[in-house]
Parts: structure tokens; sequence; C-alpha cells
């Protein structure tokens, strides 16, 4: 399938934070390209930068320097109410915490983002329900995360994170709380996505097993890229 145009860009983009008279350095110049439809591994030893190009990426953070575009939009000077709103409308999160709502069902925390964007409680639900039919959760729809396993978990917030149909799904060390078999399962339900969906995505890793699900694989250190490998 042909690739179409980048749906994120960074520039010349730097994150320095300040602490007490010294200076930390997390990005150096860091320039970045990811494409609509595109799988991206990005990976990195502890300290590399990588949880801050995360940040950049997922327009979670601002830059000190440069410019970071989301479908062409600048997003370096937006304040965090505009942000909010295009990070709902655009990108889907995974976290390896999982991040659901213990007192919410999985229909329920699934159908959460959508009340951001102002989507009618019929329509809420409706889209729920298929999307956990999507991952394979039918049988959970009204079970709490504390009455599912790790790997369900992960599933219904791979649910959640397609709540909104958004372009880019960012997905922060998706296995780190997972057997490897649960994993593998995991992994391939992100790859189905890609496939099938043509969802942008991108993942965060420090293992380099998980590499082989994408398409190309960014290595970072000290806060700048080393290296870009496509598969």
């Amino acid at each position: 399938m042909k690739k179409r145009g980048p749906v994120i860009e960074l520039k010349n983009v730097w994150k320095i934070y300040e602490m007490g008279d010294s200076k930390v350095e997390a990005l150096r110049g860091l320039n970045l390209e990811i494409k609509k439809g595109e799988f991206v591994t990005i990976m990195g030893p502890s300290g590399s930068g990588k949880s801050t190009c995360v940040n950049m990426v997922g327009c979670l953070d601002l830059p000190t320097k440069g410019k970071v575009s989301l479908d062409k939009q600048d997003i370096s000077n937006m304040g965090e109410s505009e942000l909010a709103q295009i990070r709902g409308r655009k990108i889907g999160f995974i976290f390896q915490t999982f991040n659901l709502i213990n007192t919410l069902t999985a229909v329920e925390n699934v159908a959460l983002p959508m009340i951001f964007q102002g989507t009618p409680e019929s329509d809420r639900l409706k889209r729920a329900k298929h999307l956990l039919d999507m991952v394979e959760l039918e049988h959970r729809f009204h079970h709490k995360p504390n009455e599912m396993s790790g790997g369900e978990r992960q599933r219904v917030a791979i649910a959640r994170s397609l709540a909104n149909d958004p372009e880019v799904i960012l997905a922060d060390e998706p296995t780190g709380n997972l057997d490897s078999k649960t994993g593998k399962i995991v992994l391939q339900f992100l790859q189905k996505l890609h496939k099938k969906e043509n969802k942008t995505i991108i993942m965060v890793t420090h293992d380099a097993s998980m590499a082989k699900y994408s398409e190309r694989v960014v290595h970072l250190r000290d806060g700048q890229i080393v290296s870009k490998k496509r598969r």
C-alpha cells in the first residue's frame, strides 16, 4: 500500500529541563517524520530521551525549541485546552499500566473518551461494544478491570484507544506488564490495526524482540536519533 504524507513531524526539537542551577537537555535537535499508515518502533536505553520524545509525538508536552506538527498543524505554541482537544481527536493512547478506571465496566471505560468529544450516549455505547467485539471481549462488556486478566485489560485499553477513531495509536511499552504469550497477542492486535485498518502505530519499547512487528525502528541515545532502520 502506498504511504501517504507525514502525520507527525518533529523539526529541530529541543527539550531542556531546568533543575536548580543546571539544565538537562532531554532532546537535542531531534528530527523525526512519521507517515500516515506507518508502524514505527521507537527504542532507546534509560536516559535516551525516549519518554520525552513520546511526550512530543503524543502532544503531551511542548518543545523548548523547534516545531512539532500533527497533520500539518503546528502544535508547538498551543495552550493545554487546545492540545487536549487535538489529542482526543487525533491520537489514541495505550499505556503499560492500562490506565483503566477500576469503578467502570469495560464498556464504560471504552466509551469514556467519546464523552469529551460530545458523542451522544447511545452512539457511545454502540461503538464501545463494537470495539470490544473487535478485540474479542464481547463476554466482558460488564466486567470491571479487577475482574479481568492483564491481557484482557490491555485489550480493553486498545479498544478505548480507538474510541474516537484516531489516525494515530501511541503504544508506550504496551506489553510491559504482560507475560510473553499474552504480550504476543496484544502485538498481533496492533499489527492487525495497522494492516487492516491502516492506522498509524507508534510503539515505544526497550525490548528489541518487539521491533519485528513494525516497519521501521528509530533508535535514540542522549536525546538524538542515532539510527533509523527499515525492516
